[in-house]
C-alpha cells in the first residue's frame, strides 16, 4: 500500500485560509450580535424570516426551510417554535400534504423583518462589502461559486441549497 501524499498549503495560502476562517467567524458573530442587540433576533431567525418573505403568501414548508439553510429539521423546528411563541411565525398543516407543516410569517414577523433588514444590510456593507475593492469582491464570488459547484458535483444532495 502506498503512502498518500499531502499537497500542503504554502505559507501565503495558509495565511489566506486562516484569514478566511477567522474573518468569516467574526463576521457571522458580529452580524448575529447586531441583530440580537437591535431587534432581539438571531441571524438564523433573521434568515428564516428572509426566506419566508421571498415566498408567495410568506409561507414555506418546514423541510424546505431546513434544506435551504443546511440545518437539521430538528434545529429549524426548535428555532421556529421560539419564533412562533414570539408571534413572528405561525405553523399549520400543509393544505397540499397533510403530513407536512408550513411556516407562515405573521404581520408582526414582517414588521420585524423590515426593521431588521436595515440593521443587517448596514452591517453586511460596513463589515464586509465596503471593505473590499469591487474586483476583490467579484473574485471572492467566483471562488465561492466554484467551491459550491465542486461540492455539489461531489455530493448532489447539496444542490437543494442552491434552489433557495
Amino acid at each position: 500500500m502506498s503512502a498518500v501524499q499531502t499537497h500542503w498549503l504554502d505559507p501565503e495560502q495558509q495565511a489566506d485560509w486562516r484569514a478566511y476562517l477567522v474573518g468569516s467567524t467574526l463576521l457571522m458573530d458580529t452580524l448575529d450580535r447586531e441583530l440580537r442587540q437591535a431587534h432581539g433576533i438571531s441571524l438564523g431567525e433573521y434568515e428564516i424570516l428572509v426566506r419566508l418573505s421571498e415566498m408567495p403568501g410568506r409561507t414555506l414548508r418546514m423541510a424546505e426551510i431546513a434544506a435551504s439553510m443546511r440545518h437539521s429539521r430538528s434545529r429549524v423546528t426548535h428555532t421556529v417554535t421560539r419564533m412562533e411563541k414570539a408571534g413572528l411565525i405561525r405553523r399549520e398543516t400543509s393544505p397540499d400534504d397533510k403530513r407536512g407543516v408550513d411556516a407562515t410569517m405573521t404581520d408582526q414577523g414582517w414588521s420585524l423583518l423590515t426593521a431588521a433588514a436595515h440593521t443587517h444590510v448596514t452591517g453586511v456593507r460596513a463589515h464586509f462589502v465596503d471593505l473590499a475593492e469591487r474586483a476583490d469582491f467579484t473574485a471572492m464570488g467566483r471562488v465561492m461559486n466554484a467551491v459550491s459547484d465542486q461540492l455539489v458535483a461531489e455530493n448532489p444532495t447539496f444542490d437543494d441549497i442552491r434552489d433557495h
